[in-house]
């Protein structure tokens, strides 16, 4: 299985439909407010990976009931819930594949292709009971969970061998050592501008708003784009800094995300002044 997942990666036999796929989905998408809703940014992380829990647990649950008597009626119910609600979820999956890298968007096209034949297996399950077919509609829907299994391995991969919408910065805070660290004087920082340093060969960010100091990974979250060469925009009265790879933006007075395709929040490291030089640590 990791010979064929690790294939799939190098694919790229599929890119010519994974781009048009992904034209297609970001000229639907185009709102950036409908953009956000999709790929969580209220919610502080993904939201695809909340939303698959309801069809998932609802078909999960039908096969149990489809094996057992006298429950032919809550298994329907149950996969017409499933059926219903992986829709949404199959919306939010292609908004935050549209903003991946290539080899991430191979496998999560294989993945997509799979869930989809689930869902059209259990759509086609729901029609059969509906019309009395009940044998056909629980081989139907063995068949969708089957392939729904083989998509979320899939996703799986995607999340935590390539690291798909998962923090890309959160691991450099593993190699900062413990205790302040001098990031130079107040003086050289400039006002409402990006300054760039370093701790423990970390790349981190600083901003001065006033007396104010903020110092903020440089790492973006979403694919490693460097945040220290990202503009300055003023969004809702906050100063925020705006990725130069895919837009992610995020308040410079907390990290938090403003704008996607991230989902997650830009770590910030607690800061002071000294004698007119200025320390960070870990949080």
């Amino acid at each position: 299985m990791r010979g064929l997942v690790n294939n799939l990666e190098q694919a790229s036999r599929l890119d010519g439909i994974g781009d048009r796929l992904q034209r297609a989905v970001q000229g639907t998408l185009r709102g950036q407010r409908i953009r956000d809703f999709l790929h969580g940014v209220w919610l502080g992380h993904p939201l695809h990976p909340a939303m698959v829990q309801v069809p998932v647990g609802a078909w999960i649950s039908a096969a149990v009931l489809d094996l057992m008597p006298g429950q032919r009626r809550a298994a329907t119910t149950l996969i017409g819930i499933g059926t219903a609600s992986a829709v949404p979820a199959a919306v939010a999956g292609l908004n935050d594949w549209a903003a991946l890298s290539r080899d991430q968007r191979r496998i999560g096209l294989v993945h997509a292709t799979a869930n989809a034949i689930g869902l059209a297996c259990y759509a086609g399950s729901l029609i059969a009971r509906r019309n009395g077919r009940y044998g056909m509609g629980k081989a139907l829907a063995y068949l969708g969970l089957s392939a729904a299994s083989g998509g979320a391995y899939l996703g799986g991969h995607l999340a935590y061998k390539q690291g798909a919408q998962v923090s890309q910065s959160i691991s450099e805070l593993h190699l900062v050592s413990d205790g302040w660290h001098p990031l130079g004087d107040l003086s050289s920082v400039p006002q409402r501008q990006l300054v760039t340093r370093e701790i423990d060969d970390v790349s981190v960010i600083l901003y001065r708003h006033g007396d104010d100091i903020t110092v903020m990974l440089e790492r973006c979250p979403h694919q490693s784009g460097p945040l220290g060469q990202g503009q300055v925009q003023d969004i809702d009265g906050h100063d925020c800094v705006v990725c130069p790879w895919h837009g992610s933006t995020f308040r410079l007075n907390g990290g938090e995300v403003v704008h996607g395709p991230s989902a997650n929040d830009q770590v910030t490291l607690p800061a002071r002044v000294v004698n007119g030089r200025i320390e960070a640590r870990l949080p």
